[in-house]
């Protein structure tokens, strides 16, 4: 898939992601790289990046990222865990995620996902997704 495939294919319902403004930036076959807002959306009541965006910003470019290493029209990529260290606060600008794929085996894909400030590079928060790599049921042909 290349990047203009997967933001279409991202694109085509209401997410989470919209409503955060992330957005994807960079694929390459070694990561996957996403950029998120650092606003009214996103903050938490004392005006820092709430700590869930940062995770839903890592579980978006993990699960993304796991379904360019498979074939969606077999299978699909649903996450079975998620762990966040929040690292720095950030009051404004955006943060980007990279996310890199530690393993990508039959059953299970393991991504680390590294989000910086974009301003100052600083690291904000380092995740870690396990997904379960699911076959889709095979429809039979019409007679």
């Amino acid at each position: 898939m290349t990047l203009e495939q997967i933001n279409h294919w991202v694109s085509k319902r209401p997410t989470l992601a919209d409503a955060l403004g992330i957005e994807l930036t960079a694929l390459t076959d070694e990561y996957l790289e996403g950029r998120m807002p650092v606003d009214g959306r996103t903050h938490q009541p004392m005006g820092l990046l709430h700590g869930g965006a940062s995770v839903a910003l890592a579980e978006t470019l993990g699960s993304v990222g796991a379904a360019t290493k498979i074939d969606p029209t077999k299978q699909a990529c649903v996450g079975l865990e998620i762990n966040a260290n929040h690292l720095k606060g950030v009051r404004d600008g955006h943060v980007i995620g990279r996310a890199v794929p530690l393993h990508i085996g039959r059953s299970t894909q393991v991504w680390e996902i590294r989000i910086t400030h974009e301003e100052t590079g600083a690291l904000v928060c380092i995740s870690r997704i396990t997904m379960a790599v699911i076959d889709l049921p095979q429809t039979k042909p019409q007679a």
